[in-house]
């Protein structure tokens, strides 16, 4: 006879439905709402289906500066990511060897995530304005964000280079490679899923943020910022279609992300049985 589930099991299965539920279920409602007939409301029943609303975004009428925050949260997103890549690469493979202060700097790296990312805001907002400098989303806006994705990216890279077999760049040294060939052929290629997975952290941190832009982007609002602006003056379905692309960008950009890692990885896998038949022959 089969053995019989325990009632736990069942119980912890429900428990996960109901997390699935809490989880996705807000965004699922948005979709369905974004695809409100012309004469639809902001809650259910549906009055009608169609894409009016997603045109509306496009249009004359629409509501906000969406195509602008949205060229503005792209581009900046863009740029967090690479800078994020670059400076945890870096401090990464500096870390990989002990030096003095080495704890306190490691500390004092990561000491942004637990600041309230609203006070970070304001911190950076006070320090432009004694400076006589003007806030932008370009230039504090940067700044403030990079507070937020630069200790994970951090994280990312320490646990990926924690696990970094060093005998590949012994192997390197040995067969005659300069520091630079062994970091550039050897160790980068390695690590590049991490570094991917870090760039696909830093774009998604910053496409997403909020309270710690919301005080240093100046005139100019970022997609966040304006779709938080809309909940207080849009009452149709706009705001739902907004919803509803801002997260298939995200959905996109981390499918690429993964397929990139996926592609690398089987590269790797069909090279090494490639030489592994080559030696056996």
């Amino acid at each position: 006879m089969e053995d019989k589930r325990p009632w736990t099991f069942y119980a912890f299965a429900a428990f996960f439905t109901l997390f699935v539920l809490f989880l996705y279920g807000p965004m699922i409602v948005i979709y369905i709402l974004s695809f409100q007939g012309p004469s639809g409301g902001m809650t259910f029943p549906l009055n009608g289906v169609s894409l009016h609303w997603f045109e509306a975004l496009i249009s004359q009428t629409r509501v906000g500066d969406i195509a602008g925050s949205f060229q503005r949260s792209i581009g900046l997103a863009v740029l967090v990511a690479v800078i994020t890549v670059v400076v945890s690469v870096l401090a990464g493979l500096a870390f990989r060897r002990r030096f003095r202060g080495s704890a306190f700097a490691f500390y004092f790296a990561i000491a942004s995530l637990i600041m309230p990312g609203l006070f970070v805001g304001l911190g950076i907002a006070l320090t432009f304005r004694l400076l006589g400098l003007e806030t932008s989303w370009f230039v504090s806006g940067l700044g403030a964000q990079l507070t937020w994705t630069l200790p994970f990216g951090l994280l990312i890279m320490f646990a990926i280079l924690g696990r970094f077999n060093r005998s590949y760049e012994e192997a390197a040294t040995d067969l005659g490679a300069t520091s630079w060939q062994k970091v550039r052929e050897v160790t980068l290629p390695i690590l590049l899923p991490g570094i991917i997975g870090v760039a696909l952290f830093g774009f998604t941190l910053s496409y997403d943020e909020l309270a710690r832009t919301a005080l240093t982007a100046g005139s100019e609002n970022t997609l966040p910022l304006e779709i938080w602006a809309m909940t207080t003056n849009v009452t149709s379905p706009t705001l739902y279609a907004v919803g509803a692309v801002t997260t298939i960008v995200s959905f996109i950009v981390i499918v690429i992300a993964l397929s990139s890692i996926a592609f690398i990885q089987r590269r790797r896998a069909l090279g090494a049985r490639g030489e592994l038949v080559t030696a056996t022959e």
